[in-house]
């Protein structure tokens, strides 16, 4: 219950992300190069808070021994990658060290980032690959970015080529439709609604006939993600789910929970109680470029399983990246692409 608590109180202590009002729509920029400078200036807070440690560690020791690990152990979890998270990577490192007859502690940090990007890549595809039709419902608490990270997605994947239709099912929110529809003008893609306080499901309906209908490739659902009572909770997302496998069975479906990196390992918490609600297969984490904290996507895939699918490291719609774990690693400890 504790957990629970924690989450809720991040959920109201935290402000809707707002819309700004006149905030244009930017292509993306397609340069791989400018993906990387964006995710390292993106990850600068997160990168100094770990390579400080991580750097203090290494340059206070002459040789590897049990002292430097233990102290590496502790600059590692202050950088929020989770006690269990780090322990095991500590225990690699020391494996490998004994290994490898390294002596020099100056090659661990080599050894460090292998090990993150071993963490971030373990059973995931690097590429994003969904069929047609999909349909891809968003869960997370209110105040991390939900509905701002739908309005980015769908522009993005427009832009690939792809035909996008939105739900807006987050029926309890105020402003959460509205806030939707803005989006949905901003990037010419239809919003299927209803009234303020509607059932969810009748939502979802109209949208997958509308998808089916027109033939869509890509339907975002925008769903509520009230924690406060879990049951309820559930039986709405087993709800919209049941509509889904009965009218439109032949879609593939996603459901991605939106997590805010700034709430550390209360994130971890949220994405753990979502996890008894509903069937996640990705990840979406919000503004990791407001936070020292970023080493919670690696503590998040280490001990959920759960692939980042995206990340947020700007306000930019270009900003919205998809996730590669190799970059992640390299952008994270400062090492060029």
């Amino acid at each position: 219950m504790e957990a629970e608590e924690a989450v809720e109180e991040t959920a109201e202590e935290a402000e809707p992300e707002a819309v700004p009002e006149e905030a244009p729509v930017q292509e993306p920029v397609k340069e791989k190069k400018g993906f990387f400078a964006r995710l390292k200036e993106g990850l600068d807070k997160t990168r100094k808070n770990i390579l400080g440690g991580v750097d203090t560690v290494l340059g206070s020791f002459t040789k590897i021994d049990e002292d430097l690990f233990e102290e590496l152990e502790e600059a590692l979890i202050m950088a929020d990658m989770g006690v269990q998270t780090t322990m095991d990577i500590v225990e690699n490192l020391r494996q490998r060290v004994k290994k490898e007859r390294a002596t020099d502690p100056a090659v661990i940090k080599d050894m460090l980032i292998d090990e993150i990007t071993a963490i971030l890549q373990d059973g995931v595809e690097e590429e994003e690959n969904l069929p047609s039709p999909t349909v891809m419902l968003v869960i997370g608490v209110n105040g991390v970015g939900k509905t701002t990270t739908i309005g980015k997605l769908s522009h993005n994947f427009k832009n690939e080529g792809k035909s996008v239709l939105l739900a807006a099912a987050d029926t309890f929110r105020a402003a959460a439709i509205d806030q939707l529809e803005v989006w949905g003008q901003r990037a010419g893609i239809e919003v299927i609604k209803h009234e303020e306080n509607a059932d969810p499901a009748a939502v979802v309906f109209d949208a997958v006939h509308a998808a089916r209908n027109r033939k869509t490739d890509l339907l975002i659902c925008d769903t509520a993600g009230r924690l406060h009572n879990k049951k309820n909770l559930m039986e709405e997302l087993r709800k919209i789910s049941r509509v889904i496998e009965r009218e439109y069975p032949a879609a593939h479906k996603e459901t991605y929970l939106v997590l805010d990196a700034t709430t550390g390992q209360n994130a971890l918490q949220q994405a753990k109680l979502f996890m008894e609600v509903a069937d996640i297969t990705g990840i979406i984490l919000t503004k990791l470029d407001g936070t020292a904290k970023g080493g919670i996507v690696v503590a998040i895939k280490s001990e959920l399983k759960i692939p980042v699918r995206y990340i947020g490291v700007g306000e930019g719609i270009e900003d919205l990246q998809k996730f590669h774990a190799e970059d992640f690693a390299k952008a994270l400890f400062g090492e060029e692409a």
